[in-house]
């Protein structure tokens, strides 16, 4: 058997990057997948790539009524639920002289408000089937924090402290409920920095190099699996040391 035969999982945020990437791993271990995003197209050709396994659904992880539908599209099409990945992110990058209430507001709701409600629906079907992983995307910025972050650095922080609230509330419903926090990887959002700012914060990692989206996925596949049975309310960090 592989890693993750029969699981049915959701992963938002999956059209591209990170979230495709984790989707694309889970399904290579066996898994059944659900990829959410906010653009309906692209994550639809995103779930082709992938197989007769895996469907494409449009969710506003900000909407409750999107994030219902989302579950129960995948609850109904693969008979439950096993796993979810709250991964869909945005930033809004600023000064705290420059940045808008409005930029402030929109990154706390989708990372915070959207995985609060990923993790409430979610659970319902899996406190009923007793079992369960839920693993949420945190970040570095989340620990150490970042200048022109002061919105992300919050909601990632918010994450952590989630993430462990939620798991000591399901854990004897055997959901267990755990963190990543990835530190500098390539991807459409970093690719945006530019090459001075990526270099310099590559200089500070330990390992001396940005990661790569496929050693995010690894750490998900992990938590998603039997091999992390008795882990919840954890925070791994995939970051090549940086924030040590």
């Amino acid at each position: 058997m592989s890693l993750l035969d029969d699981r049915r999982c959701i992963v938002t945020g999956a059209s591209q990057g990170i979230g495709f990437e984790i989707a694309r791993t889970l399904y290579s271990y066996g898994a059944s997948v659900v990829l959410a995003d906010l653009d309906a197209g692209r994550v639809v050709e995103a779930a082709a790539q992938l197989g007769d396994r895996a469907a494409g659904v449009q969710c506003d992880v900000t909407v409750e009524s999107d994030v219902a539908a989302m579950v129960d599209s995948a609850a109904e099409r693969f008979g439950g639920l096993d796993v979810l990945v709250n991964n869909a992110g945005i930033t809004r990058d600023a000064s705290l002289r420059k940045m808008t209430l409005e930029d402030f507001d929109a990154v706390i709701a989708v990372h915070l408000r959207g995985t609060w409600l990923g993790i409430r629906a979610a659970s319902e079907v899996m406190r009923e089937q007793k079992s369960g992983s839920i693993i949420n995307l945190s970040s570095m910025s989340g620990k150490v924090g970042n200048p022109g972050q002061t919105n992300y650095s919050a909601a990632k922080a918010g994450v952590v402290g989630m993430t462990k609230a939620a798991a000591k509330e399901l854990a004897h419903h055997n959901v267990r409920v755990n963190a990543i926090q990835p530190g500098l990887i390539k991807t459409p959002m970093t690719a945006a920095m530019s090459a001075e700012a990526f270099s310099a914060t590559e200089a500070t990692i330990p390992m001396k190099r940005a990661g790569e989206p496929h050693e995010v996925a690894s750490a998900v596949a992990f938590l998603a699996s039997d091999m992390a049975s008795y882990m919840t309310g954890t925070v791994l960090e995939v970051a090549g040391g940086r924030g040590m």
